[in-house]
């Protein structure tokens, strides 16, 4: 295997791995405070706008209206199991047959193939962990305390808040802490009237707007990177050219390019961590080209991984020295254990009736959210921690008029009126920390690179068994408590992946014994790597975590340059 050696080409002063949520934070700190940093992402190169080739068609104007075919089912067998992949955005993900996986348990794990990652595709949730959930692994016994607590995190909650651009409500919630939000979107009709039957019947639940990374309004920080506010259009996993959504194309690298410190060279595959003995740090990171199968070191004084909880670890678990046998900073044997996803595709759903004269004017990217309200205060369950809704209501529209196959005046009579007021809650719940959840590579079994494929053996435990029994009868209960009729409730199953928030595979804590970071997302064994995306987090709690892991980011990278100026690293 050629390997191109250090030279001035290829040293930095920063390297970081991915280019997406975490990635894209983190190439806009290091630059902005003055270092040459090169962002090192596996997938192709991808431009904001002129990149997102259908995101302003019409669905008949896709050859097979969204559907993936045939082929691409079977060149995708993990990916075309569930919702993300189809047709109008097929190029943006990973052909699962070039690495395809092993599962001892089924994991869904969606692997994207451009700059930016799945900041393209996320559902933009953003919301806070509190106190509730950086205390409850120490209050409980369950896997390790976190380094910090939430007074830690809350200013870099705010600072990532104002760049990213959060659409919310305040409601004053000690289990979901306010941020620096937009103006909300607005309930329909038909969520109003459940929020009314919800908080009349139970003082103790608040139903909300989504906390959103959509603009309502453009302030200067996004209007600087050159967004706009959101159209409604509800269109996102293909790309906003209107920058109204929070995206590494369309915010953080702009931000980082426009220092001029800024470098991405995509179809770069992390392949290694090197390690350096003498020094006791990284030196660099190897890469494979993925176009040549061409191996290139790079070299830089800080290195920061942000490939995703299992890419990052893969990668950790890969690179391997006389320092680290069982992979980088595996001192604990922690590394790839702790798994962690979201559990959900369970609750309810019925019909609000009363607003036929009513109808709903745009669409709306987001949704309502009900936040976690068991095992807090006095409300003691049979199993630990929480979860919360995500849903929202809908008026059923005329596809209805085609099966009916009616004519004439009795067609046009219908036509002119859609369908009846529904509304959905689903369940998001929280996943324990198990050591018995893990990922791990298998080193018989290797990519179209050469590379260990990982291999998943994880699954939902007890506690979330007994936790989804409340997710779908407590949807249920409030549902009927608001006066919806014909009520469902479902319980479709969840793997874990099939929430796309996994997490905790190099987890951090306050002891290497029992950990792979520190407090500071630093690797204990090397302190000049930082791992920032969600493989550090300890525990799950049941908000989606992106806008953790963004906050974590910005974090480390403040630290990380002021250790360079201390010359601690």
């Amino acid at each position: 295997m050629n390997i191109l050696r250090a030279n001035e080409q290829n040293t930095y002063d920063a390297i970081v791995v991915g280019s997406g949520i975490s990635g894209g934070w983190a190439a806009k700190e290091l630059t902005e405070k003055g270092l040459k940093t090169i962002v090192l992402e596996r997938g192709r190169k991808f431009e904001h706008v002129t990149d997102y080739e259908n995101a302003l068609k019409k669905p008949w104007e896709l050859p097979h209206r969204g559907r993936i075919t045939t082929e691409e089912r079977a060149s995708h067998p993990f990916l075309s199991r569930d919702y993300p992949y189809g047709e109008a955005n097929k190029s943006y993900w990973f052909n699962d047959l070039d690495a395809p996986y092993g599962e001892l348990k089924r994991f869904d794990w969606y692997r994207p193939n451009i700059v930016g990652g799945k900041s393209i595709m996320w559902g933009r949730q953003s919301y806070r962990l509190s106190d509730l959930d950086f205390e409850a692994n120490a209050k409980e016994g369950i896997g390790t305390d976190w380094p910090v607590r939430y007074a830690d995190i809350a200013p870099w909650y705010s600072y990532v808040e104002k760049f990213v651009g959060v659409s919310g409500s305040k409601d004053g919630l000690a289990q979901l802490p306010d941020g620096e939000f937009l103006p909300p979107m607005q309930m329909n009709c038909a969520e109003q009237v459940v929020k009314k039957g919800i908080e009349g019947k139970f003082p103790n639940r608040v139903m909300t707007i989504g906390r959103v990374a959509n603009l309502t309004q453009a302030g200067p920080q996004q209007t600087k990177v050159g967004r706009g506010p959101c159209q409604y259009r509800n269109l996102c996993s293909l790309g906003c050219p209107y920058g109204g959504y929070f995206s590494s194309p369309s915010a953080t690298i702009p931000a980082a390019k426009a220092t001029g410190r800024l470098t991405i060279r995509p179809n770069s595959i992390a392949a290694e961590i090197l390690y350096d003995p003498q020094t006791q740090k990284a030196k660099g990171v190897r890469i494979i080209d993925s176009e040549t199968n061409e191996a290139i070191d790079f070299f830089a004084k800080v290195v920061f991984i942000c490939g995703g909880a299992i890419g990052s670890t893969a990668l950790l678990l890969n690179s391997i020295s006389d320092r680290f046998p069982n992979g980088f900073g595996n001192d604990s044997g922690q590394l790839g254990h702790n798994l962690m996803d979201h559990h959900f595709r369970t609750g309810a759903s019925g019909l609000v009736e009363g607003l036929d004269d009513k109808y709903l004017f745009g669409r709306r990217a987001n949704g309502i959210y009900i936040p976690r309200y068991r095992n807090i205060g006095n409300d003691k369950r049979d199993y630990l921690r929480g979860f919360g809704y995500q849903g929202g209501g809908s008026r059923q529209g005329w596809g209805g008029l085609v099966a009916e196959m009616g004519f004439g005046a009795d067609l046009k009579e219908k036509a002119t009126k859609p369908g009846p007021w529904s509304m959905n809650l689903g369940g998001f719940g929280e996943t324990l920390p198990a050591y018995e959840n893990r990922m791990f590579l298998d080193r018989n079994k290797k990519d179209k690179w050469g590379l260990p494929t990982v291999v998943f053996d994880a699954d939902l435990r007890e506690n979330e068994r007994k936790m989804r029994k409340d997710m779908m009868n407590d949807a249920a209960e409030m549902l009927e408590a608001a006066g919806v009729k014909n009520i469902r409730t479902f319980d479709n199953g969840s793997y874990l992946g099939m929430a796309i928030h996994e997490m905790g595979t190099a987890r951090m804590g306050r002891d290497p014994k029992n950990s792979i970071l520190n407090g500071n997302n630093q690797v204990w064994g090397a302190k000049n790597v930082f791992v920032t995306d969600g493989s550090f987090m300890a525990s799950a709690g049941c908000q989606n975590p992106s806008l953790t892991y963004m906050a974590f980011t910005a974090r480390a990278a403040d630290f990380a340059v002021k250790e360079l100026k201390k010359k601690n690293i």
